[in-house]
């Protein structure tokens, strides 16, 4: 089997993918806590939670996930950069315990475990499957 390398520029996307996603959702947990709860009949408490510091920080941090995560598509299949942004479940997992001082149950860390064996697994394989003339069409 053929081994496939990506490039610096390829692991620093998906560096970005794995961290901007899991930043930005803590950022926006975060925020969260510090405001009333929100509901759909009140839509201007929305707006102005996307003004607080920690929910701008975390939109901003979602946009460089959304940028990366289709560049990232430009050059890999789907199949590929999905679990690579799984990974960013186990960043999650370590934010929200040390940072947010959440609890995780064994079962959840069971299944960060889990998911961090399938991205690993998914990683040894090709970033772009090869199509041939029949399959495109």
């Amino acid at each position: 089997m053929a081994r496939h390398h990506l490039t610096l520029k390829q692991f620093g996307i998906l560096g970005m993918i794995m961290l901007c996603t899991p930043l930005g959702d803590a950022c926006l947990a975060r925020g969260m806590r510090q405001m009333p709860p929100i509901t759909l009949d009140h839509p201007l408490q929305l707006i102005q939670a996307v003004f607080t510091p920690w929910i701008a920080l975390g939109i901003l941090l979602l946009i460089g996930f959304f940028s990366s995560y289709i560049t990232a598509l430009s050059w890999a299949d789907l199949t590929f950069v999905y679990p690579a942004t799984s990974f960013g479940n186990v960043v999650v997992a370590l934010l929200a315990r040390f940072w947010l001082h959440e609890q995780i149950s064994v079962s959840r860390w069971a299944g960060i475990i889990l998911i961090t064996i399938g991205v690993t697994i998914v990683a040894q394989g090709p970033p772009r499957t090869a199509h041939t003339e029949e399959q495109a069409q």
